[in-house]
Order: structure tokens, then sequence, then C-alpha cells
């Protein structure tokens, strides 16, 4: 097993560790403590970086995909020999449940294997005696990931897996909140990959225009807030670079009158809070039917207030702090409408959602039945409050349901498959589940529909992604 240190931090340009001239450090969420210092890294980094991955794209493309995976394969194994002590870096500086992070590390190995399972066939469109027709896939070149300070290792994976096995070099960004668990993601994997192939740069919010905007990178990845990745898109603009963008969502799940109830409830307070709703995919908005509404609102309130937040080290804790001080604070305000709009709260009590002491912590709160029209059901909260609503008529429900920007993700929860397949259906979401919410497979497209992305990750479409497609003509008579 290799070992890594988890003391010292560094940007990894063309396969070495550097450090930079400033510096800047995280905190643990949990105990407001600093973290260990870790690079700002400058345009001339950005350069330096970009121009070690053109040099080393057309090597790392020409070897055979094979290969490539067989790479990916070894890099995998050993993130899952490290498991525990990214688990434990992932605790500390992002703030969720151990076993959860252990088990995102884990996790996101699995997909790299899923990724390296993947092929580019190409596809013979015409084979006669006289011409020949295919089209092919070609790695794009130099990729940029952008990464979310919420959910570290499978967007690093979502990123490197696909761009590694289709022949492209790629260059991370952590979030300044969350860089940590990345730079040392990144550190491993010089151990399997030639240098310059897969880079990481730590900096402040100058470091993403730069790898945006920068004219020799072909393909930018981005997972985070719409506003962002706007700016995001606007930036690659002039370069034509291709781009992907995972951005929020306000996903609705419905409840239909059939399920059983308890065990229904208990797994809806787990897909709203887990993280302490600090998922893109979490339930963020719940329609439960009137004919159960009370019934099931009791039981989701048991569930919910049986839920333990504090620190993720500890091995009793379901849900961890806030990761930063900004989303904390815009929490303590959405709360804070809650509060002027009079609305009833079932679990939780906003007078003391938050901590009095160290660490960004906060009680998940219920709010029942608020109006549609409500800040708390028209915007994504990406905290620990669920507004639960009540619906009658199917027609009814999948209007409202469907009545946002955002379409990322929707669930349906019923015992009768034809119902639940019918309302499904007409969700308008980039992923739809039915009696479950908030999983990924890496074999399965996942794409934001409206204002919640452009582009698809995850499955064939999601490898394509890094790929340029060139189609080859032969006319056999024509010389």
């Amino acid at each position: 097993m290799i070992n890594i240190s988890f003391e010292s931090f560094y940007n990894v340009i063309d396969g070495e560790l550097e450090n930079t001239t400033e510096t800047r450090h995280g905190i643990n969420p949990a105990t407001l403590e600093k973290l260990p210092p870790v690079p700002v890294s400058t345009p001339e980094d950005v350069d330096r970086a970009v121009n070690a991955s053109r040099r080393a794209a057309a090597a790392w493309a020409e070897i055979p995909i094979e290969e490539r995976k067989q790479k990916v394969i070894q890099y995998a194994d050993a993130i899952v020999a490290l498991s525990d002590d990214f688990g434990r870096m992932l605790t500390t500086e992002q703030g969720k449940p151990l076993s959860a992070a252990r088990g995102e590390a884990k996790g996101a190995a699995d997909f790299l294997k899923g990724f390296a399972r993947m092929s580019l066939p190409e596809q013979v469109v015409e084979d006669t005696e006289h011409r020949r027709v295919v089209t092919r896939y070609v790695p794009v070149g130099v990729c940029v990931g952008i990464v979310p300070w919420n959910c570290m290792f499978l967007p690093y994976i979502l990123f490197m897996g696909p761009a590694l096995v289709a022949g492209c070099t790629i260059i991370l960004k952590p979030s300044p909140f969350t860089p940590y668990c990345g730079l040392k993601m990144i550190e491993l994997a010089q151990h399997y990959f030639p240098p310059g192939v897969v880079q990481v740069l730590s900096g402040d919010d100058r470091l993403g225009p730069w790898l945006t905007e920068h004219p020799d990178v072909a393909k930018v990845s981005f997972t985070g807030s719409t506003a962002t990745g706007i700016k995001v898109l606007q930036s690659s603009a002039p370069s034509l670079k291709k781009v992907t963008l995972e951005l929020g969502g306000n996903d609705p799940a419905i409840i239909c009158p059939d399920v059983d109830i308890p065990k229904v409830a208990a797994k809806a307070a787990m897909k709203a809070f887990t993280n302490s709703g600090q998922v893109c995919i979490s339930i963020k908005r719940l329609y439960v039917h009137s004919s159960i509404y009370d019934e099931f609102l009791a039981q989701l309130t048991k569930a919910t207030n049986a839920l333990v937040v504090g620190n993720g080290l500890d091995e009793s804790t379901n849900l961890g702090p806030i990761q930063n001080v900004m989303q904390y604070d815009r929490l303590k305000a959405f709360v804070a409408s809650l509060e002027d709009d009079e609305l009833n709260i079932v679990a939780g009590d906003v007078k003391h959602a938050f901590s009095q002491g160290m660490g960004y912590f906060m009680n998940p709160l219920i709010v029942d039945n608020p109006p549609d029209d409500s800040r708390v059901v028209v915007e994504e909260p990406f905290g620990p409050i669920l507004p639960v609503l009540k619906w009658e008529a199917e027609e009814d429900v999948i209007k409202r349901a469907n009545d946002s920007a955002d379409g990322l993700g929707a669930s349906v929860w019923s015992r009768d498959p034809a119902r639940a397949e019918r309302m499904a259906v007409q969700l308008q979401a980039g992923m739809v589940w039915i009696n479950t919410h908030a999983e990924l497979q890496v074999d399965a497209v996942f794409a934001g529909h409206k204002r919640s992305g452009i582009g698809s990750e995850l499955g064939l479409e999601g490898l394509k992604a890094y790929c340029l497609t060139q189609t080859i003509v032969h006319d056999k008579l024509g010389a």
C-alpha cells in the first residue's frame, strides 16, 4: 500500500508536489479550528499546469484504452486501501459522519472501476462493397474539473474517471472550503499516471475564472450553484469550450396514499437530511397525499427528531455541521424568513435551530404545509429544512412538482407500479426515482433539466462527454 501523509498539502503540477508563496487554510466546521495551510495558485501556476497537460495529452491518448483502464482500476484500489485516512480527512474538512465519509471514498472507487468497464466502440454506419462509413470517438484534450464543497469524492471521480478512460488529461480545482481530500487524491494519482495527466491546483475565488478562461483548455466540467454555473458558461464561451454543468436542484418527492407509512417516512427523512441537507439531489419538497398526511407527518417528525446532530467523528452522529460560515449564515436568514412568514414548524424549533457554541451545527426543521409560493418551497435551502405539502389529485401534484426552474431529481413513492410509472414519466427532471431517491449508478446517465444543468454525467453519455466525434468516409472506388 502506498503511504500518503495527511499533514502537508500541495499543488500537483507536471507530477511534482509544489508549494506557493501565498497560502490559506480551511476550517473544521465542527470545531472551527484552523486546518493546515494549502496553496493559493497564481496565473503562472495555471499556465504551467495547462502546458504540462497539453504536453502529456498526446502520449496519454496514444496509450491503448485497455491499458488506461487498468491504471484507473489500480488507482481505485489505492483509494480503497486509504479509505480510512481519506474518510477521517473528509469528516474533518467537510463535517459529514465518518461512516458516510468512508463510504463515499469506497463508493468513488467503485465508480472509477465502473468507468473502466465502459468502452467507446466505433460505430459502423455503412459497410458495402463500394463504401465504408465509421464514426469513432477521440479525446477532447485538456480538461478542467471544478469541484463543490458539499461532496468531494464523487465529483472528482465523475470528472476524472471518464476523462482518463477517454484519453484526456485533466486539472482539478477543489473548493476553497474543502481542498484537502482533493489534493491528496491527486497526489496519490501520481503513482499511477504519467506526469501532467492528472493535476490539481488549490486557490481562492480567482482560480476558477483563470482556468475556465484559459484558451488551451478544451473542456470544463463544473458542479455547483446555478449562479456560478452561468459564470462558468460565460467565461468558457469565448474559446468555445465544451462545458458540462451539474447545477442546483429543488427535488420534489410525491408520496402516494398506499405506502407503508412508517417505513417510507423514515426513508424520506434520511433522503432529505443526509449530509445535513447539503446534497444537490436530496429531497427538497415533500408532497404527501391528504388521506395519509397527518399520520405520515407524525412519523416523519418522529424519525427526524431521532436524528443526532454532532461532530462527524462521534459514532452516534447522524448529521454533521453545515460546512461553511457562508452557508450557515444563509440558512440563518432562511430560518428567519420562516418566522416572518409565521409558518408552522413541527420538527425542530426555529428559536434553537442553531448551535449556541462552537461549530456550524443546525438541527433539522420540518415545515407543515406552507404555501406553494413561500420561500421554503420555491428556493433550495441546501440545508436541513424540509417543507411538507398536501396533495389530492395526481394532475395537480404533478403540476406543482414541475413548477420550478430546476429539474435535477424527483421521486414517486407508491406500491402500485403502474401508478408510479405513470406519474414518474410526467416529472420534469433528469433523474426520477420510484420508491427511493438520490441514488446514482455509474452506468446510468445523470443530467439536469431546465436550469439544473447542461450535458450529461455518468453512463456512456458521460464518457462520450470527454470525446469528440470523428466520422471517416471511405469511398473504396474513388481513387
